[in-house]
């Protein structure tokens, strides 16, 4: 098998780089059209994301009859791969093709588990449904066997490919990067959340087989016009074949003797839980406490949205001019909390305008806040280690973001269990002292996170000579 590997690595080796697929002999000039079209990644996983815990979610409970509990055990399958995105990351940077690749290989593998996941998707929620005549852990095990293709696929590819976006492109320009690799994540969830609430207006099962196949289609073919010639042949890669390199563990260990890493990420993992527990509370805390229908409650999620544009648009600029990325990061949790603050009191005086600019500056602080922390980390790391930081990043974002919304809902349950059976007093009987206890511990959160990236603020008054990358900034072109 080894001597048919080589053989076929040597015909690859004599194809013009023209002809190979994926692959560029050099990065020459680089557009911003050329970033744009390795941007349309995110739209493949702003549309599956979409799909996981929006249209499925509420398809299978109402249209297929299953059970709430088994779909929410469903839905969370894919943050069990959250972990992982940093030993993806570590594995893209220390791979060695014959052909010279790190990215490409892994971004490939990601869109194509991702597509698996979405193509056996429908049939196994078909069977889930109980429309076959297998027990029902054959359907289960399916089930949950695609969800977690597709978060597995997710993932991979969203590591990656911020590490080649970050291989590209020099310093000074990484702060548009994020912001367009961000709205182009936003902008295909709001299209997705669109184009599929119009297509299954009238649901059939054979209708949403057509939809989840279709976004497996647009999966594949997305991600192959994004990495399409993105990543250049660097034959160099290929003289280290055989030698010993340290292993995930050794590499993340010199990675944290290299700066503060272990504050780094204890300040991404508090500001995403201080933002996230909210996540599935806020609409139901405009209708329940406020009276707002279904129809307000969305457009004031339109509202948060518009905010974490506005937060990615503003921050770009910023670090851009060299603004310090933790500063920034230190901002967005002030502004959050503000913003969580207005919500508390809109519930006290009825106010739905207090509720709408509490939404509004919640959004703005979450796009602060995600935008410097990413940048941050894709400044400090080395250059060998760039897939490793970024996974570590993605890793602890992920995995704090799920535990969060989690533990926002028990404890907003929890609470308001507590106050309608008179455990804490008269006055406090209502709805209301659950979301609010769930807010005031997301203040609390974030002036943690405040605390924790007080003293990365104080090392950047020496700042590190910027590294240029692959590319000269002068090569970066509108």
């Amino acid at each position: 098998m080894s001597g048919l590997n080589a053989r076929i690595s040597r015909v690859w080796m004599k194809v013009g780089r023209d002809l190979l697929p994926f692959a560029d002999e050099h990065t020459g000039d680089l557009p911003w059209s050329r970033l744009f079209r390795l941007s349309l990644f995110q739209l493949s996983c702003g549309m599956s994301t979409v799909l996981l815990i929006g249209t499925l979610n509420r398809v299978m409970i109402v249209e297929l009859g299953v059970s709430a509990g088994l779909v929410a055990l469903m839905v969370a399958l894919p943050l069990v791969f959250a972990p992982l995105r940093a030993l993806i990351g570590f594995r893209s940077d220390t791979y060695r093709s014959v052909l010279g690749w790190r990215r490409v290989p892994y971004f490939w593998l990601g869109s194509v588990i991702q597509f698996g996941g979405l193509a056996m998707m429908p049939f196994a929620l078909l069977i889930l449904s109980g429309d076959t005549w297998a027990p029902p852990w054959v359907a289960q095990v399916c089930t949950a066997i695609a969800f977690l293709m597709v978060g597995a696929g997710l993932h991979t590819t969203q590591t990656v490919g911020l590490a080649l976006a970050t291989d590209l492109v020099p310093e000074r320009a990484q702060p548009n990067v994020v912001a367009l690799l961000s709205m182009m994540l936003l902008a295909g969830m709001v299209v997705a959340a669109i184009g599929f609430g119009l297509l299954l207006s009238d649901f059939s099962q054979l209708r949403l087989i057509q939809l989840i196949q279709g976004v497996a289609a647009a999966t594949l073919v997305l991600n192959f016009i994004a990495v399409w010639k993105q990543e250049a042949l660097d034959p160099s890669r290929t003289t280290g074949l055989g030698q010993h390199e340290p292993g995930f563990i050794e590499s993340f260990h010199l990675l944290r003797r290299e700066g503060p890493w272990n504050r780094r990420l204890a300040a991404v993992g508090l500001g995403t839980a201080g933002f996230a527990m909210q996540d599935v509370l806020l609409e139901p805390y405009g209708g329940q406490v406020l009276g707002l229908g279904v129809g307000a409650t969305t457009g004031l999620t339109a509202l948060m949205a518009g905010g974490g544009v506005l937060g990615f648009i503003l921050a770009a600029r910023w670090l851009s001019a060299g603004r310090d990325p933790y500063r920034i990061c230190g901002y967005g949790a002030l502004t959050g909390i503000g913003g969580f603050a207005l919500v508390i009191f809109a519930g006290a005086a009825g106010s739905t305008f207090l509720f709408a600019a509490g939404t509004a500056l919640i959004g703005l602080g979450a796009g602060f806040f995600a935008h410097a922390t990413l940048t941050a980390c894709m400044r400090a790391a080395p250059p060998d280690r760039v897939g490793l930081a970024l996974g570590l990043w993605g890793a602890v974002q992920a995995t704090c973001a799920g535990v969060a919304i989690a533990f926002g809902g028990a404890l907003r349950d929890g609470v308001t269990a507590l106050a309608e059976a008179g455990f804490l007093g008269t006055g406090l009987e209502g709805p209301v002292t659950g979301y609010v206890t769930v807010y005031a511990f997301e203040i609390a959160l974030l002036f943690a996170t405040i605390a924790a990236v007080g003293p990365l603020v104080a090392r950047l008054r020496n700042p590190v000579p910027i590294r240029t990358g692959v590319a000269d900034p002068a090569s970066i072109r509108p």
